[in-house]
C-alpha cells in the first residue's frame, strides 16, 4: 500500500467523526436521533447495529458492484441491508433482549437509513472492498457519536439517569432539583442536535455558509 492510499484510507475513516460527519455535517440520519435517543443504552446499541450493517452492506456491494446491472442496483443495495438487518434483529433478540423491545421497530428501519443507502450509492459502487469498509466503519462511528451525545444529555436531564442507574443524587432532589420532563420528548432531541451542529461551526469556521 502506498503513501497516498495510507493517507487516502485514513481520511475515509476518521473524516466522518467530525468534518464530515453524516448527521451534524450532511444533516442524514435524525429520524432515529428522535426515535431512540430518550435512554443511553438502546443509543448505543442502535449506534453499533448501524456500524455492523453498513460495514458489511459497504464491503459487500463493493465486491458485487461490476455485476450489479445499474437498472437494479437499488433494489439489490436494499436486499443485502435487509438481510443484514435481520441478522443483527436476530442476535438482539437472542443476547439483548430488552433492549431489542426497546428498539422495537427502529432496528428493522435502518433498512431505510439515508446514510447506509446513500454510502452504498456514492462510496461502495465506485470502491474496492477495504476502502468501502473504512467509510462504512466511519461513517457508522460519526454516526453513532452523535447517537450518544444526544442520548446522554437527554436521559441525563430528562430522567436523572444515564444507562439506567440513578447518578443524580437524591440530595438534589431533596433540595428542590426536578428532572426536565421536556428533554424526554421527541422534539427536544432536535434541539440538541440543532446545539451540536451550533457548537460545531462555530469550531470549524469552514463549514459556515456566507
Amino acid at each position: 500500500m502506498t503513501m497516498a492510499e495510507k493517507t487516502s484510507n485514513k481520511t475515509v475513516l476518521f473524516n466522518p467523526f467530525s468534518k464530515n460527519n453524516p448527521v451534524i455535517v450532511q444533516i442524514l440520519g435524525i429520524c432515529s436521533e428522535l426515535a431512540v435517543t430518550a435512554k443511553l443504552e438502546p443509543a448505543i446499541v442502535m449506534g453499533m447495529s448501524v456500524i455492523a450493517v453498513l460495514a458489511f452492506s459497504n464491503v459487500i456491494i463493493s465486491l458485487i458492484r461490476n455485476t450489479i446491472p445499474n437498472s437494479i442496483r437499488i433494489i439489490v443495495q436494499l436486499v443485502v441491508v435487509a438481510g443484514l438487518v435481520i441478522i443483527v434483529s436476530e442476535l438482539l433478540k437472542a443476547y439483548a433482549y430488552e433492549v431489542s423491545l426497546q428498539l422495537s421497530v427502529f432496528i428493522g428501519l435502518i433498512i431505510t437509513n439515508c446514510i447506509l443507502m446513500g454510502r452504498l450509492e456514492a462510496f461502495a459502487m465506485a470502491n474496492k472492498p477495504w476502502p468501502s469498509f473504512l467509510d462504512g466503519i466511519g461513517n457508522g462511528i460519526g454516526y453513532t457519536i452523535i447517537l450518544v451525545i444526544v442520548a446522554f444529555f437527554r436521559e441525563l436531564l430528562g430522567s436523572g439517569t444515564l444507562m439506567g442507574y440513578q447518578v443524580v443524587p437524591q440530595s438534589f432532589y431533596d433540595a428542590g432539583y426536578v428532572n426536565n420532563g421536556l428533554m424526554i420528548l421527541p422534539p427536544m432531541a432536535l434541539v440538541v442536535v440543532a446545539c451540536i451542529i451550533w457548537v460545531h461551526r462555530s469550531i470549524n469556521k469552514d463549514l459556515q455558509e456566507d
